[in-house]
């Protein structure tokens, strides 16, 4: 199966309701589901778009299309912007924030255990890092990757 890239799918609708909910980090509904598989299935041109195969490598056909198009830098940046203005961090902290910002822009989502993973652990580790802050970055990250599902979906 040959997909668009995320580039290519996001030049050729730019301004579906659904496409930018999903890149802004905006919860999606069962409605926004739809019109993304109507969109996947368009972009696949002559050939024959398998929306199972999709749900069954990506776990969900949302995450899938996000792992296409990314999320939005500044929606990244607002997730963490609440934690960023609770306290002072150093420029440590801050640059290890950056290296999630840049990761959840280029690939959409992130599951937390890529915390342990280089580029991260290059830097130390996210508990030594933020010793009492870990599990906040830890459920922001969960934020984001669930408003790639629909509320009520599995």
């Amino acid at each position: 199966m040959n997909l668009p890239t995320g580039e290519d799918a996001a030049s050729r609708t730019p301004d579906h309701v659904a496409l930018q909910r999903l890149r802004r980090n905006k919860q999606l509904t069962p409605e926004d589901l739809d019109s993304l598989a109507a969109i996947l299935i368009a972009s696949g041109g002559d050939q024959q778009v398998d929306l199972a195969w999709v749900t069954q490598r990506a776990g969900a056909l949302g995450p899938f299309i996000r792992s296409l198009v990314g999320l939005d830098r500044s929606a990244a940046n607002e997730a963490f912007a609440a934690f960023l203005d609770q306290s002072t961090f150093s420029v440590e902290q801050v640059r290890f924030i950056a290296l999630i910002v840049d990761e959840l822009t280029a690939n959409g989502m992130m599951e937390p255990t890529r915390l342990y993973e280089s580029p991260y652990v290059d830097h130390g580790h996210v508990d030594v890092i933020f010793p009492n802050d870990f599990v906040v970055i830890v459920e922001i990250l969960r934020e984001v990757n669930a408003h790639a599902i629909p509320t009520g979906a599995a």
